[in-house]
């Protein structure tokens, strides 16, 4: 086995298609490193939960893990509850915790991927992300930290070439993406496109979608986009070379 452990932590969701979207994104992690050991656990709603794969982690006798927390900001779930759970594993096991998603090059490089898709889809060429503005719509936060990063990253599509990008947001910060969608067709935008800052599919993702009615061009969620695996072996392998220090768990 290539390594310690490497355990993809989901938030979890009701909706079918979250799971589905998680497995298939570590599906393509494992063929990225085919000789690296890859699990999922979920912090609700799915199963397996968290505790219950580092449980049978320890009982298979494993004594390395980075624990990987797939979100795109530092917000509640990276800074208290995932924390938490990793506190409480079985003794024997030596965890790392890797940083978060975001911000990177390659979730940028994967917005822009979902984005050309979807004006391909809608007969537009490359080209007409000039005339183009975006919506960068994300899940929403009430952590000024993770919002602040947003912003950032709307700021850094902005400078690939669409002609305007606004940060938005599904939940506990403003605007929404419909009100998004206003602002940029009131400041003279030929077109309007509209990209979700989220992993996979959801209760906050279809919400974003609704937002979008208005929009020309709804993109995908990120989803199991090969920029996306390859960021997660890179946090993996920061994770492995970061001695022990504040961000490390041993539980």
């Amino acid at each position: 086995m290539y390594g310690p452990v490497l355990l993809v932590i989901a938030h979890g969701s009701r909706d079918p298609r979250h799971a589905a979207t998680v497995h298939a994104l570590v599906r393509r992690v494992r063929s990225l490193r085919p000789g690296l050991r890859v699990e999922t656990g979920f912090l609700d709603f799915n199963a397996p939960s968290v505790p219950r794969v580092l449980e049978r982690l320890a009982f298979e006798g494993v004594r390395d893990v980075v624990a990987l927390p797939l979100l795109l900001t530092r917000a509640f779930h990276a800074k208290a509850d995932i924390p938490a759970v990793l506190a409480q594993a079985p003794p024997q096991l030596d965890i790392r915790l890797a940083e978060v998603l975001g911000p990177s090059p390659l979730l940028l490089s994967t917005v822009e991927r979902r984005l050309q898709e979807a004006l391909y889809e809608a007969g537009l060429a490359p080209a007409d992300k000039r005339s183009t503005g975006v919506v960068l719509a994300s899940a929403g936060s009430t952590d000024p930290e993770a919002i602040a990063v947003i912003a950032d990253v709307a700021r850094e599509l902005r400078h690939t070439g669409w002609c305007a990008v606004r940060p938005a947001f599904a939940s506990a910060a403003l605007p929404r993406t419909e009100d998004a969608v206003r602002e940029l067709r009131a400041s003279g935008v030929r077109r309007v496109a509209v990209a979700p800052y989220v992993i996979a599919p959801g209760f906050l993702p279809d919400r974003i979608a609704r937002g979008a009615q208005d929009a020309d061009v709804l993109a995908d969620v990120l989803g199991a986009a090969p920029e996306l695996a390859r960021l997660l072996l890179v946090r993996y392998e920061e994770a492995r070379a970061r001695a022990a220090g504040p961000a490390a768990l041993t539980a």
